[in-house]
C-alpha cells in the first residue's frame, strides 16, 4: 500500500461504500490518482481470443459500471480493463445499504443489483475514447423486471459488438433474481445460441471481425454443472470463460461483522472454491482454451496461483478498496521477479501446474 493510500484508506473506509467508490471514480476523472509506469516486458505478454494483452492481470467488472475511468484505470498499469454490467435501460439496482466491507477478512458483501446507467450511456462513453487504444471489455447484463432476459444479452452484443474489445456475458450475479438459472441446461443453451448468432449478424453487418465473447459464470457449481456449461461452451464456440463472480459461501468470514447480509462475496475468501472450479473448467475444455481466473487475487503470489490453477490472465477488483491504486504495479513488478528468478521465458510455462493438485484435494468442504 502507498503512503497517499495509507493515509486516505482510514478517511474513505469511515464513508458509506457507494459514496467512496464514488469518489474515487471522481479522482480518476479529474486525475488526482497519477498513472504509473507498468513495466513493459514482452514475458507479461499473452496473446488469447485473437488479442494480445500487454500483461495478464485485468480490472474485473463492477468498479466501472459506465464507463467513465477505462483510460484512467489502464494507466495504473492494467492490461485490460472490463465495464459493466452494463443492461440495456438504466436501473438503480437494489434499496441501500448494499455494500458491506469486511476489511479483516479482506472481503466485500454486495448486493448492489446491476445498478447502472444503461447501453446508450456506455456507448457514447466508450464511442468518445475508441481511438485511444487498450484493451476495454463490456460486461453485458439483462434488466431486473426484463420480459425476455435472452433479447437484452442480444441487445447488448449488437450494442457494444463494433467498440468492445470483448464482451462477456454475465449470468452469474447473485443479486438479480432467477439470473443464474441461465447457467444450467436448455436455458443456457437458448442464451449461447442467441448471443453467438447476434455477435455473427453484428459482424457481418458491419464488416468487422466478430468480437470475443466470453461467459463469466459463479463459483458456486458443482462438477456435474461445471461438465454441462463446458459441453455448451464448446457446442456454441464461445471465445472464452471468466471463472469467477461472487459466491453465496460464507466460508473465511464466518462470525465477522455483516458476514450474514445478503448478497455476493467477494475477495480473499473466494480463492479456494473460485480456484477449484477453475481447474474444474481446465480439465472439461482441455489446453487450449481461453480461461481467466478471478476471485481473490490480491498479490503476486495469488496471480500466479491462478495461472497454476488453470487462468491465462487473471482479474482482480475488491483487492484494489483495501491495498490501493499502486496494487496493479505491485502485482506485475512481483510476476516479474518471479520470471527472473525461476528463469521461466513466460508466464504461460506454469499455467495448468497444480490442476491436478487441485482437483485431487477436492472442492472447499460444504459450510
Amino acid at each position: 500500500m502507498n503512503i497517499a493510500y495509507r493515509w486516505a484508506r482510514p478517511f474513505l473506509f469511515r464513508m458509506d461504500p457507494e459514496r467512496a467508490h464514488s469518489l474515487s471514480i471522481r479522482a480518476l476523472q479529474t486525475g488526482l490518482v497519477p498513472g504509473a509506469e507498468p513495466p513493459l516486458d514482452n514475458r507479461l505478454k499473452t496473446r488469447l481470443a485473437g488479442i494480445c494483452f500487454p500483461n495478464p492481470l485485468g480490472l474485473a467488472a463492477g468498479y466501472d459500471k459506465n464507463a467513465q475511468v477505462p483510460d484512467a484505470m489502464l494507466r495504473l498499469g492494467f492490461g485490460f480493463v472490463e465495464v459493466g454490467t452494463v443492461t440495456p435501460l438504466p436501473q438503480d439496482g437494489n434499496p441501500k445499504p448494499r455494500i458491506f466491507r469486511l476489511p479483516e477478512s479482506g472481503a466485500i458483501i454486495n448486493r448492489l443489483g446491476f445498478n447502472n446507467e444503461g447501453h446508450a450511456e456506455a456507448l457514447a462513453r466508450l464511442t468518445r475514447r475508441k481511438h485511444k487504444g487498450g484493451i476495454v471489455g463490456v460486461n453485458i447484463g439483462a434488466n431486473k423486471d426484463s420480459a425476455n432476459r435472452i433479447d437484452d444479452y442480444v441487445a447488448g452484443v449488437h450494442c457494444f459488438a463494433a467498440i468492445a474489445s470483448y464482451m462477456t456475458v454475465n449470468i452469474s450475479s447473485p443479486n438479480t433474481p432467477g439470473l443464474r438459472s441461465l447457467q444450467k441446461g436448455d436455458e443456457l443453451l437458448e442464451l449461447l445460441s442467441a448471443v453467438m448468432a447476434a455477435r455473427d449478424g453484428a459482424a457481418a453487418l458491419n464488416a468487422l471481425k466478430p468480437c470475443p465473447i466470453f461467459l463469466k459464470v459463479a463459483p458456486d457449481l458443482s462438477l456435474d454443472e461445471i461438465s454441462a456449461i463446458s459441453g455448451a461452451l464448446k457446442k456454441y464456440k464461445l471465445d472464452g470463460l471468466i471463472v469467477s463472480n461472487t459466491t453465496l459461501s460464507r466460508r473465511g468470514v464466518e462470525g465477522r461483522e455483516h458476514a450474514l447480509e445478503a448478497g455476493g462475496l467477494s475477495g480473499r475468501p473466494l480463492i479456494t472454491g473460485s480456484s477449484f472450479a477453475l481447474a474444474a473448467f481446465r480439465k472439461e475444455m482441455g489446453p487450449d482454451f481461453p480461461l481467466i481466473g478471478a476471485g481473490g487475487v490480491e498479490s503476486a503470489r495469488t496471480a500466479l496461483a491462478k495461472m497454476e490453477a488453470g487462468a491465462d490472465l487473471v482479474q482482480l477488483y475488491t483487492s484494489l478498496v483495501y491495498n490501493g491504486p499502486r496494487l496493479p504495479l505491485r502485482i506485475l513488478n512481483g510476476m516479474i521477479h518471479y520470471l527472473d528468478r525461476c528463469g521461466a521465458p513466460n508466464l504461460q510455462r506454469i499455467r495448468d501446474t497444480r490442476v491436478d493438485e487441485i482437483l485431487e484435494r477436492g472442492p472447499p468442504p460444504a459450510e
